[in-house]
């Protein structure tokens, strides 16, 4: 199993899982253009997907998904609340399956696991991806952490963890205050403090990648993030990977 991202924040989201001749696609907030440009980066191109995964309704997830599955013919999964929450956008599109947040499913060679998460959105969810050998667990969008999420997330030999912004940073932004509650709040994003706490309740004992995800571009720094995470870890803080905005991060391998 391999993945990459196509970029991460608040500009936009996309995380590509390939198992065999699967390939997935868990969101997608970039424009027809932007997305066909960052796939062809990846050495891919649309009309390789097989499917693309929603973990909710917010434009920095959803904004580049109708119009990629439409003109692609690629089916979508979501949850009933993210649809509702997206009606407007998907509710024309050819192939929309409707998911269980607790409940696994398949598409080709990868087994989804789904779980609820605390966000501001209608069903958020977020997702194990599984080839029978290796387990890749993506949390991004979370304001804090619950057992459920701690439990699904141990074991994982890749892990795709948000770390949006620095408390501090926060608090002293320009950003008015509702949006500083909102942010910081048990519905809004992960602090890189959550986001090493949830970490170290997890056993990491296979862990192969880490990757720091969702960073804020006025409210964090790459390197504030890795120090957050390798400090739980005991590893270099180069060990971390980071997810950016307009990069993402390139092909990462799990053997």
């Amino acid at each position: 199993m391999r993945f990459s991202s196509l970029g991460s924040g608040s500009k936009g989201n996309g995380l590509i899982i390939e198992e065999q001749k699967t390939r997935l696609l868990l969101d997608c907030g970039f424009s027809l253009k932007e997305v066909t440009a960052r796939l062809f980066r990846l050495g891919l191109e649309p009309s390789m997907l097989d499917g693309i995964i929603i973990t909710h309704e917010h434009s920095d997830h959803i904004g580049g998904v109708e119009r990629l599955a439409r003109k692609f013919d690629i089916p979508i999964w979501l949850t009933h609340g993210t649809l509702r929450g997206a009606k407007k956008s998907f509710s024309s599109l050819p192939s929309v399956n409707i998911i269980d947040s607790h409940q696994s499913f398949s598409i080709g060679d990868i087994c989804i696991q789904p779980y609820p998460v605390p966000h501001d959105a209608q069903e958020p969810t977020q997702f194990i991806f599984d080839n029978g050998a290796f387990k890749l667990g993506v949390l991004t969008d979370t304001g804090c952490s619950t057992l459920h999420i701690e439990t699904v997330l141990s074991r994982c030999h890749a892990l795709v963890l948000e770390c949006n912004h620095d408390a501090q940073l926060l608090a002293s932004s320009n950003y008015p205050k509702n949006l500083k509650e909102r942010i910081g709040g048990r519905l809004g994003h992960l602090d890189n403090i959550e986001s090493a706490k949830i970490l170290s309740k997890l056993d990491c004992s296979l862990l192969q990648h880490i990757i720091a995800a969702h960073l804020s571009q006025k409210n964090n720094t790459p390197l504030l993030a890795k120090t957050a995470l390798s400090s739980v870890l005991n590893c270099s803080s180069e060990w971390v990977g980071i997810a950016d905005q307009n990069k993402g991060f390139d092909w990462r391998q799990i053997v």
